[in-house]
């Protein structure tokens, strides 16, 4: 699996997934003080961003960054663990905007509808990952429906835990299967992003809204007896 795919589902000893990581940092404000190293990533993420991974290597990195080959090394011991790192602070970018966005939304289908269309739109946006997805889709694609499920078990499980903090907060009611909603929304989420839809415009943000309040909000209705 190419580094940035298998940087979605990295895990630590853990088990906590690059996106749970990244999540867990916005929520506790964490930052990079070291300035060389976010020289790096700056660097890394134009250079990604233009030429792709795989045309990439830590010399042009460095190059960009203004810093020597051993210098780059030093802060990132491989090239995996350098697009790692810069994916996570995409991630990382993604979450501290949605828990700004999110504090705006007074119900759960607020919520729903906000998470469903900053989150398509921040990967179709993203001059990296989105840029990646439609320069090399031969990558991105066959590694998130070729891994396994892995990529696809990661947001379920992100998806399946904020729908049962909503739980614990009387939002949602008891009987709801957050488990199955999770799955089916991330499933529909990745359809959309996989593949080009000539009934729903992604880059329209009210007709995700739309889609959103009509078809995603509904499942979180108390199953009937």
């Amino acid at each position: 699996m190419e580094p940035l795919l298998s940087a979605l589902v990295a895990t630590t000893s853990d088990a906590d997934s690059l996106l749970e990581r990244a999540y867990a940092e916005a929520l506790e404000r964490t930052g990079d003080n070291d300035e060389v190293a976010t020289r790096l990533l700056d660097a890394a993420y134009e250079q990604f961003s233009r030429m792709g991974i795989r045309r990439s290597t830590m010399e042009d990195v460095a190059r960009r960054a203004g810093v020597s080959r051993i210098t780059a090394y030093r802060r990132f011991a491989t090239k995996d663990a350098l697009v790692e790192q810069v994916v996570r602070r995409e991630f990382r970018r993604y979450f501290d905007q949605f828990l700004l966005d999110i504090q705006r939304a007074e119900t759960v289908a607020d919520r729903v509808v906000l998470g469903f269309v900053s989150s398509l739109q921040a990967i179709r946006r993203n001059p990296l990952i989105g840029g990646l997805m439609n320069a090399e889709p031969d990558l991105v694609v066959p590694s998130v429906v070729g891994d396994g499920g892995r990529t696809h078990a990661t947001v379920q499980r992100f998806v399946a835990g904020q729908l049962r903090s909503e739980q614990h907060a009387g939002t949602i009611c008891a009987e709801v299967d957050v488990e199955l909603v999770a799955e089916l929304w991330t499933r529909l989420s990745a359809s959309f992003l996989i593949t080009p839809s000539a009934v729903v415009d992604l880059d329209d943000e009210e007709q995700l809204r739309d889609v959103a309040r009509r078809f995603l909000v509904p499942m979180l209705d108390a199953p009937a007896a």
